[in-house]
């Protein structure tokens, strides 16, 4: 039987480049087998040591993840679509199609007045019998905060504004950098250089000056996450990375809240709502992250401007629904979008009865330490394995002291953006076939945009047996701009 497995984008540099690819098998097992004989480097990224598939791995047959179905011996009729989905960072349900009202949240005892000037600014609303007067109550009094102002903040947090939530809190850290721009719609040009969160401030009052803002200028952390959310009603996750990611889901979990989830990868986004106490959460789709490096970062991979703001528009959405005791939120679904292919896809989620967080026996009671939790926290007494060099000392090695090459691991369009002199190019997905062009009795210099793919060249030549020395740019050709020449442009 034919089957189409469909690869996400994060998988695709080990299928060949390949988006879907056919295959002819009777069950899930045996198509994923014959993917990985076909592309063998694949199978690591989703078997195990013990060949099962890994945690942050799921695997659809249709809109059912195997796992609840018959697992790998799950069957697929000819001409059916299975569907590989990672964590990127993405039917029937408990409480979907149900009404849930009265609501669970924005819902305080106390009558809310409305002004003449409210009453004009929301009479969109107010006319919508599924939101009226006593919705738009329910907006006034509720509380949402938001982790992050980046794209997915921007979107979310001027609709939540301008639907008149009455509290939005924000947590934000970070300063507005140029590269911000092109999709961080809550920000503009004058504002490059400020703190992110003084800048939705502003914005925000701008859109709705009745909205309340609660501002945290700081990093979400374990220590202060618990104490954070427990003020307000939703929480919504706007983060970019897997260890705030957890750190969001769990801290909901532990304190009650309807955790509104969104996650961005170049043309590709997901949505759900996370609700402990009537389905799943975050834990339940993907037990654990996936390995440092395996899904690069916006900055490293790239995304299309308008995909946080769909995504974030979304998230906006289930929102204001959770607020409203609406029927058909996005509990116990999973909302694929490709905005390149301009596709939308639904993905059942089931409680998992073994989650260590939610499930029936939980073990988590506690927040922990999220980044070593992600493999990104590395042991105080460890020693870099890599040999490093900094941009500036890399620049007196082109006065002739040292005899080296420089090898740029990046993509043909990131080489032609921007460039450090006499470096060649062989794009890492190509640096193990191309070995032969490396000379091997010279220092080798390896850099990329930010000196993490660069990094994995050298594992992945020290693994094909390269001999002879290999450096990575610390910070790649962005602190070749920053300290050696400006004239670089920085991307």
């Amino acid at each position: 039987m034919a089957v189409t497995i469909v690869i996400p984008t994060p998988l695709r540099q080990f299928a060949g480049g390949n988006s879907e690819i056919e295959v002819n098998a009777s069950t899930a097992g045996d198509a994923l087998n014959e993917l990985t004989t076909e592309h063998a480097e694949l199978r690591k990224h989703l078997y195990n040591d013990q060949n099962n598939l890994r945690n942050f791995i799921n695997v659809y047959v249709g809109d059912e993840d195997i796992r609840h179905l018959d697992g790998p011996a799950t069957l697929v009729k000819d001409g059916e679509t299975i569907m590989i989905v990672p964590s990127i960072a993405g039917g029937s349900s408990t409480g979907a199609g149900t009404l849930l009202s009265p609501s669970p949240v924005g819902d305080r005892s106390v009558p809310t007045p409305f002004s003449n000037e409210e009453i004009a600014r929301y009479s969109r609303h107010l006319i919508l019998p599924e939101v009226g007067l006593e919705g738009q109550r329910k907006l006034k009094n509720a509380r949402v905060l938001t982790i992050g102002t980046g794209g997915l903040g921007s979107a979310l947090g001027l609709y939540l504004a301008a639907a008149g939530v009455g509290t939005l809190g924000i947590v934000d850290f970070d300063v507005v950098d140029e590269s911000n721009l092109q999709r961080q719609i809550i920000h503009g040009t004058k504002d490059v250089g400020r703190a992110k969160i003084a800048s939705a401030t502003d914005r925000l009052l701008d859109i709705n000056p009745n909205t309340k803002i609660e501002a945290f200028e700081k990093r979400l952390t374990s220590e202060n996450a618990l104490e954070l959310f427990k003020d307000f009603d939703v929480i919504v996750d706007g983060t970019d990375n897997f260890p705030t990611r957890y750190l969001v889901n769990d801290a909901s979990v532990l304190t009650g809240k309807p955790n509104v989830y969104g996650s961005i990868f170049r043309f590709e986004g997901q949505a759900s709502v996370f609700w402990a106490e009537k389905g799943a959460c975050y834990r339940c789709l993907y037990p654990e992250p996936p390995p440092p490096g395996l899904v690069p970062s916006c900055a490293e991979g790239g995304v299309l401007g308008v995909l946080p703001g769909i995504v974030g528009t979304i998230q906006a959405n289930e929102v204001i629904k959770v607020i409203l005791g609406a029927e058909g939120i996005l509990l116990n679904r999973l909302l694929l979008f490709d905005a390149w292919k301009m596709t939308f896809r639904q993905l059942k989620l089931h409680k998992d009865p073994n989650c260590p967080l939610c499930g029936e026996k939980a073990t988590i009671k506690e927040l922990i330490d999220y980044e070593e939790f992600c493999g990104l926290k590395a042991p105080v007494e460890e020693k870099p394995t890599i040999e490093e060099i900094t941009a500036k000392e890399l620049s007196n090695w082109f006065n002739g002291q040292v005899d080296f090459q420089l090898i740029d691991v990046r993509e043909p369009h990131e080489y032609e953006i921007a460039r450090i002199p006499n470096a060649k190019l062989i794009p890492l997905g190509e640096i193990v076939n191309r070995i032969c062009e490396i000379e091997k009795g010279k220092t080798t210099v390896v850099q990329c945009k930010g000196g993490v793919r660069s990094a994995k060249a050298i594992g992945y030549l020290k693994d094909a047996g390269f001999e002879g020395r290999l450096i990575n740019l610390k910070g790649g050709i962005g602190a070749w701009s920053d300290d050696v020449d400006q004239s670089v442009a920085k991307y």
